[in-house]
């Protein structure tokens, strides 16, 4: 059954925000959470062959002693993940979500996701992981690899929570962002919030026959839309307008009609998430 919501947690500061944008979701679409915790390839012991440069009498002691040290930073690290998803279990509790599960995988975030997407109505995730340079501004690596390899619509939580009115939703007339309208107009999450469908300059899917059929779609679905165009490029004036007037949410395609689409996130998208301060839903 593909309903859930998959929350993947870790040990950064973006956990609290993943949890609490969980429960916004849950609320608003009616559906259960999974919460996931993958101990990856780095949390896997590297301690290698110490042992070459060491007399044969005392060879066989040391590996038995490195073995046990493996085994100890394993249990003890399989600990961590559990108490990480036994606190995020907690928060979702106390914000009044019951149906809960946890899962606590091995292996690749990337694969891990893949093998249970098929029962996740979306991806939700943090703008950076533990392992982020947060003073050069980088994403976290894995939530790249999510939007590229994701056929579910992803949610990318900002830093902190923050009670959503009000949503942006950057239209330019490319297949994903048809998706975004599409979603908008067939799911919960926006009924009785603001919605405003933004094209930047001119691109070439987002003719005004284009845009007048997006808004109409969006109000047929009871949704109250508006739409307007603004100048600029993309990357720059989306961001300063989101900072202007407030928007609390961004809905965009993950990809625009780059020949490369299939590679890289759409240098839009990118720019977008990493300069934004709202959560942002990315849909393919």
């Amino acid at each position: 059954m593909s309903d859930k919501i998959i929350a993947l947690i870790d040990g950064s500061i973006y956990a609290q925000s993943v949890c609490d944008h969980a429960v916004w979701l849950a609320q608003r679409l009616k559906a259960p959470v999974e919460l996931m915790h993958v101990l990856g390839r780095r949390e896997a012991t590297q301690t290698g062959d110490l042992s070459g440069a060491i007399r044969l009498g005392a060879r066989s002691a040391l590996l038995e002693q490195l073995s046990t040290l493996d085994e100890q930073r394993a249990k003890l690290v399989g600990q961590q993940g559990r108490a990480i998803l036994e606190d995020a279990e907690a928060i979702l509790r106390e914000g009044g979500i019951t149906d809960i599960t946890e899962r606590l995988r091995h292996g690749d975030l990337v694969e891990a996701v893949g093998q249970v997407e098929t029962e996740a109505a979306l991806i939700l995730i943090g703008k950076r992981g533990e392992a982020a340079d947060f003073a050069k501004g980088h994403l976290g690596s894995n939530l790249e690899r999510i939007v590229r390899a994701s056929h579910k619509p992803v949610f990318v939580a900002s830093r902190q929570f923050r009670p959503i009115s009000s949503l942006l939703l950057a239209f330019d007339g490319g297949a994903s962002a048809q998706a975004a309208v599409d979603y908008l107009a067939t799911s919960p999450l926006a009924q009785g919030l603001a919605v405003e469908l933004v094209v930047v300059g001119n691109p070439p899917g987002a003719t005004d026959r284009g845009l007048n059929d997006a808004l109409a779609r969006l109000q047929n679905a009871g949704l109250a839309a508006k739409a307007r165009r603004i100048d600029g490029q993309p990357e720059a004036a989306l961001g300063a307008l989101v900072e202007a007037e407030g928007f609390d949410m961004v809905v965009m395609g993950a990809f625009g009609h780059s020949r490369i689409r299939s590679l890289i996130i759409g240098s839009t998208t990118t720019a977008m998430v990493r300069a934004c301060k709202v959560p942002i839903l990315l849909l393919r």
